[in-house]
């Protein structure tokens, strides 16, 4: 995986953001790189022409298998709660 090239799947508007789509596609197994343009303290959901804007890389021989993670919705039926 080395010398694998890395491609963008998505992008996501901040770090906070971004933080939960690598969080996702980790738990599957998926190596995540990020990527962004700091704006200093102002926000970290603040974008602006692309500024704050956060890139999301994965491994291409993986990019398929993200997207169908990313693509995956869930509703409060699918979940199982503890109460």
């Amino acid at each position: 995986m080395k010398n694998e090239k890395w491609i963008i799947i998505c992008r996501a508007a901040g770090m906070i953001n971004a933080q939960i789509i690598r969080g996702r596609l980790q738990t599957d197994g998926i190596p995540v790189r990020l990527q962004y343009e700091a704006i200093g303290v102002i926000s970290y959901s603040l974008t602006v022409d692309g500024l704050g804007e956060v890139r999301i890389f994965v491994p291409e021989s993986d990019a398929a298998k993200a997207k169908g993670v990313l693509a995956q919705e869930f509703t409060d039926s699918d979940l199982t709660w503890e109460g």
